[in-house]
């Protein structure tokens, strides 16, 4: 891949973390973090899933396999590093089902479905 490519790639893996940022920010500033929580794991896979549909229609230069590892690496790359190590200094947040693993989980499964679902529509816009 071309260094383009991937800035971009990883720019689209970026947005999804930055609106998975929101949704749990909002959520803790005016509920309470399980309710915070839940919806952020209702939210991520619906967040990544628009996401990564702009990335395969206008871009795509990666398979839906391997933009769903580059997602989820990049969210758990940043999570890590920004989130756990910078803003909490503490890795408690890996602790969390709820509040760490569903939601790469949930963004991983629905970054790949997306990307089928993509090539399906590209191959039928192919053909007729």
């Amino acid at each position: 891949m071309k260094l383009k490519e991937i800035l971009i790639l990883l720019g689209h893996a970026a947005a999804g973390w930055l609106l998975c940022a929101a949704s749990i920010g909002i959520g803790m500033a005016t509920t309470s973090l399980i309710n915070a929580l839940i919806f952020h794991a209702i939210a991520a896979p619906i967040f990544f899933a628009g996401v990564s549909w702009i990335y395969f229609k206008r871009f795509g230069f990666t398979r839906p396999l391997q933009t769903a590892i580059a997602f989820v690496a990049f969210v758990v790359a940043t999570d890590f590093f920004v989130v756990a190590l910078l803003v909490n200094k503490s890795l408690e947040m890996f602790s969390s089902l709820l509040g760490t693993w569903i939601p790469f989980f949930l963004i991983f499964i629905s970054t790949y479905l997306t990307g089928r679902v993509a090539e399906k529509t590209a191959q039928l816009n192919v053909r007729y």
